[in-house]
């Protein structure tokens, strides 16, 4: 009866993860059907990092420590790993479906494991580790069931792995670096230097498709949910920490590419609405694996 409210307190903060689950998947089939109106990906980055920075910039009235010039290369790399890995993300779900590509991405959990015991930022229960590997082994089971060209297919993994990769040193370098910048300096600076670099995107940006009500619908509802959810990810792990727990619970997001993509396809058409019973069956028991990795590493402090 005691400890129920403290457990309360101390996993309130995994909603945003939670959060950020549904509306990184739900911005992704925005940006699939983007793509396939023929929206190059310099268009979507770019808009996608400006309302980034936009909503980042509110941060700034949290405050901060002030911190001299030359450390200006830590935001400065970390907004590098950002952008690797939102253009990373772009090209796999360009290339292959989403329900293929989301679960590939939630492979970023073995990473920040890895990582953040690497760099010793934080020493990890043996029950984390427990749930990072059921969720590996939840969307190997998942991405087991995709169906394709073999090499399409291979080259959508790889690059939802590098994109995994990039966000998990992102992850990994917010959780150890923001404490000695302050919540309300780090994260608003790494994002304003992602908005500085976007703007060399502008030449490609096509700005005449937006006339298009197909193309509208598109790009706009994706770059907002996208933006979105780096607004609740970045901010779980920058001002809470526990970069572990919070990618378990944000590995859902393999769950929620099988289920609204596959609804999605059913609203609008799509090839993701014809898979067969055994592999929903197969999907189901990979989501469930997920669910039972999210549940462990919720109670693991």
């Amino acid at each position: 009866m005691v400890k129920r409210p403290h457990m309360l307190a101390n996993t309130m903060h995994l909603l945003l993860p939670l959060l950020a689950s549904i509306l990184f998947v739900c911005g992704l089939i925005f940006i699939k059907r983007a793509s396939e109106a023929n929206v190059g990906p310099a268009t979507i980055m770019f808009l996608t990092n400006m309302l980034a920075a936009l909503f980042f910039s509110f941060l700034w009235l949290f405050g901060g420590s002030s911190q001299p010039t030359a450390m200006l290369w830590q935001p400065a790399l970390v907004a590098g790993f950002y952008l690797m890995g939102l253009g990373l993300t772009f090209a796999a779900v360009e290339r292959g479906d989403v329900s293929i590509a989301t679960p590939i991405f939630g492979v970023k959990v073995i990473f920040v494991a890895l990582m953040l015991t690497i760099t010793r930022a934080e020493k990890l229960p043996a029950s984390v580790w427990y749930a990072a590997f059921l969720a590996a082994a939840g969307i190997a089971l998942i991405q087991w069931t995709g169906r394709g060209h073999r090499r399409r297919m291979v080259m959508t993994i790889l690059l939802a792995l590098g994109a995994a990769v990039s966000f998990a040193t992102f992850d990994t370098l917010v959780q150890k670096w923001t404490p000695q910048w302050g919540f309300g300096r780090f994260v608003p600076l790494l994002f304003w230097i992602v908005a500085a670099v976007s703007i060399g995107l502008t030449p490609w940006v096509e700005w005449h498709r937006f006339k298009e009500p197909q193309v509208r619908r598109s790009v706009l509802p994706g770059a907002l949910l996208i933006a979105m959810q780096a607004v609740c990810i970045t901010s779980a792990v920058s001002f809470f920490g526990d970069a572990a727990r919070v990618n378990v619970v944000y590995a859902l997001r393999g769950l929620w590419g099988v289920v609204l993509a596959y609804a999605a396809a059913r609203i609008w058409g799509g090839a993701e609405a014809d898979h067969s019973r055994s592999v929903m069956i197969q999907r189901a028991v990979g989501a469930g694996l997920l669910t039972a990795a999210v549940v462990l590493a919720i109670v693991s402090r």
